[in-house]
This record gives structure tokens, C-alpha cells and sequence, in this order.
């Protein structure tokens, strides 16, 4: 975490009437240092709510898989930031702290977890070679397929882990801060 923030939160007392119009649509959320932190850039958080709301909200993926995919990724970015805020989301999607634990983990230790399904296995796998090759090995691909994912899904998939490794990208980039005490990477407690 970079300390000071490279780029700080947009704050009240200085924002812009075109920074408010951009964060006055999420209510209390827009409270969040990722979305104060993207409002510097007010036209380009209008245009990304859309599609963060439509792969966290509106996925059509198991909100279990969704977060496990998230975590993994989270965890492999190095974004202490949503992997602090996935935790808690990922226990209600319903993840066990050990399964949270194990997408911190390298290798084989991440998909050793006794409780995995073999899709998910597979989901561990294919958020690795997306983050490593930028593209999902035709055996896990197959695998995928072979367990029932629509061509859909499979697109939805790979969206979900650029979009949480572009975030973490910027995230680390501009040094955003969590606004309370959050698990760290590899952790399911808070920080405190």
C-alpha cells in the first residue's frame, strides 16, 4: 500500500459538480475510496459502473463462483483492497474461511482444498492462466465445457478476472486506501 495515496479520494469540500453528478448515483457507496479515487476521472466512472455492476450484481455466474474467481484473482494481483472487501462477500456467497484462505495460496496448495468441486478446481485453474498467459489452457477450457458452461459464461469468466486485475492495477497503482481495518491478502481477519 502506497502511503500517501498517489491519488487522493475526491473529497467533498473540493469535488466538482461533475464529480458529484458521477457519484450521486451510488448513494452511501459512493463513499468508498474506489469509487472517490475513480471520480477524479468522473466520465470514466459513469462509464465503468455499468459493467463492475453487471459482473458483481448482475452475473450469471453462482455468486459462489463469482467470489472465488474474484478472490483468486484479488490474491494473485496482489490487491490487499478487494481481497478485504471479498472476504466478507465471499463468506455470504458461501465460501469457508479455509476455502477464502486457499485462493491466497500458491500453486497446488490453492486447489488442494479438500471441499472444491472440480469445477471449481478448474475455476482456480483457468483465473491462473488468465493472469499468467492472458489466456485459459484448452484443457481447462475443455474441463469447463465438459462440466456444463455456456459460451456465456465462459465470456463472463474471463471478463470477471481482467476486470478484478485491471482494478488491481489501478487500485495499487493510485494507492487506494480501505476505509477501515480489512483482511490483508491471505487473511480473514481484520487488520485491527
Amino acid at each position: 500500500m502506497l502511503r500517501p495515496p498517489r491519488i487522493r479520494p475526491v473529497d467533498d469540500a473540493t469535488a466538482t459538480d461533475a464529480q458529484r453528478d458521477a457519484l450521486s448515483p451510488l448513494g452511501p457507496m459512493g463513499e468508498l475510496n474506489i469509487f472517490r479515487t475513480l471520480a477524479v476521472h468522473p466520465k470514466l466512472l459513469r462509464s465503468w459502473l455499468p459493467l463492475g455492476g453487471r459482473l458483481l450484481q448482475g452475473s450469471t455466474l453462482d455468486a459462489r463462483l463469482r467470489e472465488l474467481v474474484i478472490l483468486r484473482t484479488a490474491a494473485r494481483c496482489g490487491s490487499d483492497y478487494e481481497w478485504g472487501q471479498h472476504v466478507a462477500i465471499g463468506r455470504d456467497a458461501g465460501l469457508s474461511d479455509e476455502e477464502i484462505l486457499a485462493c491466497a495460496a500458491s500453486g497446488p496448495d490453492a486447489i488442494a482444498v479438500s471441499s472444491w468441486s472440480a469445477v471449481e478446481r478448474h475455476l482456480l485453474g483457468a483465473v491462473d492462466e488468465l493472469l499468467g498467459a492472458h489466456c485459459v489452457a484448452d484443457p481447462t477450457w475443455r474441463a469447463l465445457v465438459g462440466s456444463g458452461w455456456s459460451d456465456s459464461q465462459l465470456v463472463e469468466l474471463t471478463m470477471l478476472v481482467g476486470h478484478y486485475a485491471m482494478l488491481a492495477g489501478m487500485l495499487r497503482s493510485a494507492g487506494v486506501e480501505t476505509e477501515r481495518p480489512l483482511p490483508a491478502i491471505g487473511s480473514v481477519e481484520s487488520d485491527r
